[in-house]
């Protein structure tokens, strides 16, 4: 008896045509096994990024409407090509797009969240025999718009498809061959993972590890669906990202991240009062831009400073916020910092284990770097540091938890 499998795809995995075909193939050996196969498939490549480009040449500030409208093409290149590999190779195949499928998501354009799946189409194309190819990182709002998902929501489409459809197998395709203990490209003697938690990699995800969409962890956790995260170039195990009770061994810290592309914003001299964290970080939630670390100094006078991170790419739309913000409040003048790095230490195994931060301090202290600001969870210790030395906290830290253990 076979399977229901859903494979996803990334850019790079189908880059050219004759990855495309190699990608066919694997599909072939599934298909010919007796599994029922669905393919989730990203965009060719950097497609989305020549996307973006031409929008940029010709409006820089374009709606959020046209530009889903235009990203969503990308990927119905993928799986048309996807589709006639296939059949040249005499496997029927069938692609869909998100609204094809009728993959409903709620109207935020550029981050559109999946709130339900039709199934029945796929489900009949399976039914006559065929591998069903679908759009990732697309869908449509109430009203047919097309939606996208955000980047690296391919993924996302994938694990929702997986609980939608009950499948047996959930298997991420990548560039790399699973989930490691750091960017391999970045430090040398990054280890891969057999297993790992959702709350592991939902916390790697969040903080800079382009392994995985963090709402696609998410999904999978609140579903219950196994990621297989594996290589599309040889045939070798991945990492399995599974439930925190199917680990054997729960190691202290399980993977280190970088992050880079933050700002630094402080506000000195906010009137301790109330409601002023609530106003200012409501306006902030309002147009959609992500706060990250949050630090808020001791009341001195009736005032204290308040600090934290948000994207680089958010400082344009944050920063009309920030000084309405200040002018209402007759703060201090706000301070930006695009210079910082976000180094952080996940693992599941910080809750049962003491000295954790003392020993990430002490990695980066023998290195001279200065700590700026703190956040912890359960699972996670992050620092700000200065941008130019994050590439040396970063193996400082891997070297302190995971060459030590």
């Amino acid at each position: 008896m076979g399977k229901l499998v859903i494979q996803k795809y990334g850019g790079t995995s189908v880059g050219t045509t004759d990855k495309i075909k190699n990608v066919a193939n694997r599909i072939k050996s599934y298909y010919e096994k007796g599994n029922k196969v669905v393919v989730v498939v990203s965009a060719m490549g950097h497609t989305t990024d020549e996307l973006l480009d031409l929008a940029e040449r010709v409006n820089p500030n374009p709606s959020k409407r046209e530009l889903d409208m235009l990203l969503s093409t990308g990927e119905q290149v993928s799986i048309s090509l996807l589709a006639m590999a296939l059949e040249a190779i005499h496997v029927p195949a069938q692609s869909f797009t998100g609204a094809q499928v009728r993959i409903m998501t709620d109207g935020n354009f550029s981050n559109a969240k999946i709130q339900a799946i039709d199934d029945s189409k796929i489900r009949k194309a399976l039914d006559e025999g065929k591998v069903a190819i679908v759009a990732g990182f697309q869908g449509i709002d109430q009203e047919e718009n097309i939606t996208t998902l955000g980047r690296g929501g391919s993924d996302t489409t994938a694990v929702a498809l997986a609980a939608a459809l009950k499948a047996d197998e959930c298997e991420i395709y990548t560039d790399v061959d699973g989930v490691f203990t750091a960017d391999p490209n970045k430090v040398a003697g990054a280890k891969m993972h057999e297993k790992i938690s959702y709350d592991e990699m939902l916390e790697l995800a969040s903080l800079g590890a382009g392994v995985l969409h963090s709402r696609s962890v998410e999904l999978a956790k609140n579903y219950d669906v196994v990621i297989h995260v594996r290589s599309s170039f040889h045939s070798n195990p991945g990492t399995l990202v599974v439930s925190e009770e199917k680990l054997v061994e729960k190691v202290t810290v399980s993977g280190v991240t970088i992050k880079k592309e933050e700002a630094r914003i402080t506000i000195p001299d906010v009137p301790d009062k109330p409601g002023i964290a609530a106003d200012l970080f409501g306006a902030l939630a309002e147009e959609d831009i992500i706060v990250d670390v949050i630090v808020q100094t001791s009341p001195e006078n009736g005032k204290n400073d308040i600090s934290f991170t948000i994207p680089r790419k958010a400082i344009r739309n944050a920063t009309p916020i920030l000084e309405n913000f200040c002018q209402r409040h007759q703060t201090g003048k706000m301070q930006i910092n695009d210079k910082i790095a976000i180094v952080s230490a996940v693992g599941v195994g910080m809750k049962s284990h003491v000295g954790v931060a003392s020993r990430m301090f002490k990695a980066l202290a023998e290195n001279n770097i200065n700590i700026e600001m703190i956040t912890t969870s359960e699972i996670k210790i992050s620092c700000v540091i200065p941008e130019e030395q994050g590439q040396t906290a970063l193996k400082a830290i891997h070297a302190a938890f995971i060459n030590n253990n």
